[in-house]
């Protein structure tokens, strides 16, 4: 898809109060492209859509809701007829020691960060299918790509929602329908700010370490190098070019992180290549 379609494409974005989806909510906005704000409280998205009636909704979505789900869905499809771009930006921040974390905790970002995602994603996959067209866009993170002191848990929602987005990719991309992944790095978002939880029951010995990160986290909030209206433009950029990518790392810090991790991988493969071809079987 690209800019120049003449029926303006149709978006539904999800997590629109702060942060990445307030900043691409408007930017999708100011297009002039039709699209469904959504957030658990309407009340923090109205401003948005003041003005702008003609082509847009704000619309109440906690993705941990099968019936809001449903509602949003079906309200999209009423008001518009298609969905062209799900962007699955809803998700928060928990930091814990793999040994700190809280299972309640654990458990309530994975249904956010991970099964809200796919329950959007089969919800709109129906009409994308029927029309053989559409593109969905996950937020996930550079900690879907490394994993960080204290970060094990969030890490993990997002290394799964990177595993079922590349997937998804290969199950749909025959259908007409994309997928791509984003990875944000350190922006100045609300990640690490009034929506981040943290441990309850912290532990002495990793102090200095998970603990450490924990507060040098928090300390950088606001502070982070990524600019959330630049990242709103990258994206709408990326998802409609003609050859979208199906991994977007966003910041030069993330990148760094990225490349740093993927030239890792690269020397243990090498290094051990060896071992790992000597494990087929040679009667095979």
């Amino acid at each position: 898809m690209s800019e120049s379609v003449e029926t303006p494409p149709v978006w539904l974005i999800t997590g629109c109060s702060t942060g990445f989806g307030r900043e691409l909510a408007a930017a999708v906005l100011a297009r002039g492209w039709r699209t469904v704000v959504t957030a658990r409280d309407p009340a923090s998205i109205a401003d948005l859509v003041e003005g702008r009636e003609t082509h847009a909704l704000a619309a109440r979505l906690d993705v941990t809701s099968a019936s809001d789900i449903e509602t949003v869905v079906a309200r999209t499809l009423d008001a518009y007829g298609q969905i062209d771009f799900l962007v699955n930006n809803a998700g928060y921040g928990y930091l814990a020691a793999v040994e700190e974390g809280e299972d309640a905790e654990m458990r309530a970002m994975f249904e956010v960060n991970f099964f809200g995602a796919v329950n959007m994603v089969k919800a709109v996959l129906p009409s994308m299918r029927a029309r053989r067209s559409g593109h969905i866009v996950n937020v996930t993170s550079v900690g879907g790509f490394v994993g960080n002191p204290s970060s094990g848990y969030y890490a993990a929602t997002k290394f799964a929602l990177e595993g079922l987005s590349e997937s998804l990719a290969r199950e749909t991309a025959e259908l007409g329908i994309r997928v791509t992944a984003v990875e944000p790095g350190p922006f100045r978002t609300d990640w690490a700010g009034r929506s981040l939880k943290q441990t309850g029951t912290p532990i002495d010995d990793y102090a200095s370490i998970a603990g450490k990160r924990r507060t040098q986290v928090v300390e950088r909030s606001g502070r982070q190098p990524g600019s959330p209206e630049r990242a709103a433009e990258a994206i709408i950029a990326a998802v409609t070019d003609r050859e979208p990518p199906e991994h977007l790392v966003l910041g030069s810090a993330g990148l760094a992180m990225v490349r740093s991790k993927l030239a890792r991988v690269a020397a243990d493969l090498d290094a051990w290549e060896s071992t790992t071809v000597w494990t087929d079987d040679p009667l095979t």
